[in-house]
């Protein structure tokens, strides 16, 4: 595979930044997303200032959506009836350039030079192009794009243009283009949304010789938004307002440079009281101006240089792959919410793919990569799922379950809006995937306060949901009917492996925090036990539930049946299934699918990673081999959790393999529909490979663990964890494995089994590699 993300000149692959070298073509829909810059709350697509054949002109705001009513011709009692979905707000990037009466653009004149960087350590978008127009005069034009770390509300651009074999004059225009829509869906269930008519309408616009300020009110939902604009020009002779547009002007003599730097903030009631998001755009617009274009760039290396810090994936031995690793580390960064009131989409806020829907995927894939490098960003997304635990006990209400609440499968504000439930609303097993993330966060950082404050509500209102799905059968055995698990191609089951084994890990979890928090913090016992209205019984039966839990095994073959009924299922025909009939679900009615053994992504294997302690090594090896034959992967969800099971096992070669799948999914597009936006989930897996996978990293109720390996490809490879308040830094290459912590930390963990403490007077130690 050729490792470029390049129109027509090979460029090699670059660890610290993705570059191209034409501004056209082809690939040019996929690079608007590769060369996508945000904050977690912004995101602006890569599109070119002056326009042009974009793919998709999009600029997002995280968690600022839009309502409509879901239709079905045929109806039933509590399905979703209302989706959500992230919105394309106004484009604020617009500028226009005139040289000499003629208009830039890249399909007229010549194009001399070009080149476009994005460099993961500046987290500035920056572009160099060269053009001549049709009747010869050229320039350079040299802008920079950055959407603010450490300003929510806040992007800005600097354009400069340079006039090279001339003097006469250059005008730039800048505008703010409301009249956006949304991308429609096809018949890809991926891809875009189905929204009727223009979301958003104009409330109020002010506009002044420097800015403009832009209000509009969504339709359905009732949010207020502010888009603002503000200018500051160098080298100009005349500035002012024209059709709209505030257009600076100037007549440059050979050699002389106009400059105009453009700041842009986006607010809205989702975020501030109405009465206060236009004050929040003019504040941040302003302060921006007074600090200038060079500070924010300066406060955004900064923000980025602790983030390598602490976070930085170091591989030798192959620059294709390192440039991947931390391509897809800078993008989570820039996709997650940080505000306790947002999460990350699976698209991030790079496209509209999944309608800007968050999922499970949070607490699975993303939450622990945060939680190993940004602990306060995962501490952040907890704190998103306790703010919507109000609309989940209204779920659980409307799915019939008297007491409990009931997380979402897709979401953004917190209603569901999964429209078909089949393979949406009946996987329960989010309920285990929130309450498995808070368990992981506690082992990892200690914080009991958490737990006190917020984490034990949400596990202990969620575990009472299995109560109330599940019962006992004839044998005494706790099932769980009527489920579907993560594999999206087995859909309505009973007695799902995964979801029942991560039930029962739930449940004993939360009789566990229970009793603590009881006999640790008995005022806050008192308090949410008043809050949500659990009787005592409760924790007692949630032991006995799992205790009872059936757990589906086939003693034929020695391995854990994904349900009751997979293996009596007919096998799909893989060897007589066309490569151009991937992936299934595009390809074959839901029905024809669910009646065969195949799975569309790991499941029982992903019960294997999370719940580790619970197998031996010969159980995974079974298990994962069986499994291997029926999975499709067509989910990108699937192959890093493959290449940690299979580094597990000993398949070294697989590892890498599905590794490599995973690593460069987005930059090489193998699932040929990244220009709807990036795949998060599989961006954090590419860490999980790293940490879980060739590191061995495995933190349980016994401890902290590592068994590294170093691929055979690799000379050395490097990442760091903070756990329990130390960073840790492994370091693995031919010699064997180097921890070291920061001075004056302390840290005991096992190394291949063997104990290993770490101290400040003995902060580092290698070990001979197994």
């Amino acid at each position: 595979m050729n490792h470029v993300i390049d129109v027509i000149d090979a460029v090699p692959a670059e660890p610290w930044q993705i570059r191209e070298t034409a501004p056209l073509g082809p690939r040019a829909f996929l690079h608007e997303t590769l060369f996508a810059l945000g904050n977690g709350y912004i995101g602006l697509r890569g599109t070119h200032e002056e326009g042009g054949a974009a793919g998709l002109e999009g600029s997002y705001l995280n968690g600022f959506h839009e309502t409509e009513a879901i239709h079905y011709p045929e109806n039933a009692y509590g399905l979703a009836r209302t989706n959500e979905f992230m919105l394309n707000v106004p484009n604020a990037k617009c500028i226009a350039l005139t040289v000499e009466g003629e208009r830039f653009v890249f399909d007229a004149g010549k194009l001399l030079a070009y080149e476009r960087r994005l460099d993961f350590r500046k987290g500035v978008l920056e572009r160099t192009v060269e053009w001549e127009s049709p009747l010869g005069h050229r320039v350079r034009i040299d802008s920079r794009r950055v959407v603010c770390f450490g300003r929510k509300h806040l992007a800005a651009i600097e354009y400069r243009v340079t006039a090279l074999n001339f003097a006469g004059r250059v005008e730039i225009a800048s505008r703010i283009d409301s009249e956006v829509s949304n991308l429609q869906a096809g018949d890809d269930p991926r891809v875009g949304s189905a929204v009727t008519g223009p979301a958003l309408s104009v409330a109020g616009r002010e506009q002044d010789a420097d800015g403009e300020l832009l209000l509009q009110r969504t339709r359905n939902s009732g949010f207020l938004l502010a888009t603002g604009i503000r200018h500051a020009a160098s080298g100009a002779t005349d500035a002012g307002l024209r059709e709209g547009a505030h257009v600076v002007k100037a007549r440059l003599a050979e050699g002389e440079a106009l400059t105009l730097h453009k700041f842009i903030a986006y607010a809205s009631s989702r975020d501030v009281a109405e009465a206060d998001v236009a004050r929040l755009a003019r504040e941040e617009l302003a302060r921006a101006a007074q600090d200038g274009f060079a500070h924010l760039v300066a406060e955004q290396g900064v923000y980025l240089e602790r983030f390598w810090r602490e976070a930085d994936v170091a591989i030798a031995g192959d620059d294709a792959l390192q440039q991947g690793v931390r391509f897809n580390q800078y993008h989570l960064l820039q996709s997650v919410g940080r505000d306790g009131r947002t999460n990350i989409a699976a698209k991030g806020v790079t496209g509209e793919g999944y309608e800007g829907h968050y999922f499970w995927d949070t607490e699975i894939y993303v939450f622990p990569f945060f939680l190993f490098s940004r602990p306060e960003i995962a501490r952040a997304l907890l704190q998103y799922r306790y703010n919507g635990l109000p609309k989940a006990r209204e779920r659980a209400r409307q799915m019939s379950h008297a007491t409990g609440a009931l997380y979402p499968w897709r979401t953004i504000g917190g209603e569901e809006c999964s429209a078909y439930y089949p393979a949406g609303t009946a996987q329960y097993h989010i309920n285990a995937d929130v309450a498995y993330s808070i368990r992981l966060y506690l082992l990892a950082t200690g914080d009991f306060d958490f737990i006190a404050e917020y984490g034990a509500e949400i596990v202990l209102e969620t575990a009472r949901i299995w109560s109330g799905i599940g019962g006992y059968d004839r044998a005494g055995r706790f099932c769980i009917n009527e489920v579907t698990g993560p594999d999206e191609y087995t859909a309505l089951v009973n007695n799902n492996y995964y979801t029942n084994a991560m039930a029962r890990m739930h449940m004993t979890f939360a009789a566990d925090m229970a009793e603590r928090l009881r006999a640790e913090r008995p005022q806050d016992y008192a308090r949410v036990l008043a809050a949500i209205g659990l009787e005592e019984g409760e924790i007692a039966a949630w032991r006995a539930a799992s205790a009872a839990m059936r757990l589906p095994y086939d003693t034929a073959l020695g391995i854990h049946e994904q349900d009751d009924s997979f293996l009596s299922k007919k096998p799909w025909d893989f060897a007589n299934t066309p490569k151009d009939k991937y992936p299934l679900l595009l390809h074959y009615h839901p029905l024809v699918i669910y009646r065969h053994q195949v799975c569309k992504q790991a499941d029982v294997v992903l019960a294997l990673l999370l719940l580790s302690d619970e197998f031996t090594l010969d159980d995974k090896r079974r298990d994962f081999d069986f499994y291997e034959g029926v999975t499709t992967h067509d989910s990108s969800l699937s192959s890093c959790i493959f290449s940690m099971v299979a580094s597990e096992v000993g398949y070294a070669d697989k590892a890498y393999h599905y590794f490599m799948e995973t690593a460069r999914l987005d930059l090489d597009n193998t699932h040929a529909n990244t220009e709807y936006g990036v795949h998060t989930a599989a961006m954090a897996g590419t860490w999980l490979g790293v940490a879980y996978g060739f590191g061995g990293m495995r933190l349980t109720g016994s401890g902290l663990r590592f068994a590294p390996t170093l691929p055979a490809k690799w000379t050395s490879y490097r990442f760091q964890v903070h756990v329990q308040g130390a960073l840790l830094a492994v370091t693995v290459d031919t010699r064997g494995v180097h921890y070291r912590l920061a001075d004056g930390e302390s840290l005991a963990f096992t190394h291949h089994g063997t104990p290993v403490a770490l101290t400040g007077s003995n902060p580092d130690i290698r070990m001979e590699a197994a």
